[in-house]
């Protein structure tokens, strides 16, 4: 039985683990932060891999996983009262892109991705998962727990959001 946990959780590992850190980058804007919240998903996914009933797809039980545990550090004391030293340094040179910008760099533009990136959380959420994710509002709204109304909402005001951030008409999508 052991064995086999073991086994689901580095199949889960191996299919899931770059697109979990790539969603939790999109929340905490810090390479080092998502690299370890990742880790603390998936530990939470393997103590938990006896409560998954398969009622929903692997994927949306491990996105709320992971969506909770971001929303869970952005919440925490840390996040508010500690500055992360890496992400100040990176504001003060302005590095190259970093890792989420990259991977998405090929199909959005850098002003884009900057823009997306200075969104409030919610509204990066459901940009993420709509454009990147391809997920659809329902599946959204399942693995965010709120309705499709106020996930169609948000992705509204989320490209108005960037529509006058960038100045401009963005394309449909």
């Amino acid at each position: 039985m052991l064995e086999d946990k073991e086994r689901a959780i580095a199949e889960i590992m191996h299919t899931y683990g770059d697109d979990v850190l790539r969603l939790v980058y999109t929340y905490v804007r810090n390479q080092a932060i998502a690299e370890d919240l990742t880790q603390e998903i998936f530990i939470k996914c393997y103590t938990n891999l006896h409560k998954y009933n398969g009622t929903s797809k692997l994927k949306t039980w491990l996105w709320r996983i992971a969506i909770n545990q971001c929303k869970d550090y952005l919440k925490s004391w840390y996040n508010r009262k500690v500055i992360a030293v890496g992400e100040e340094t990176l504001r003060q040179k302005e590095e190259p892109l970093g890792t989420e910008e990259k991977v998405v760099r090929g199909f959005m533009d850098v002003e884009l991705i900057a823009a997306v990136m200075q969104l409030p959380p919610k509204y990066r959420e459901v940009i993420y998962l709509y454009y990147y994710e391809e997920m659809t509002a329902k599946e959204i709204g399942n693995v965010t727990k709120k309705s499709e109304n106020t996930i169609k909402t948000r992705l509204k005001r989320a490209k108005e959001l960037l529509e006058n951030q960038l100045g401009g008409d963005l394309y449909d999508g």
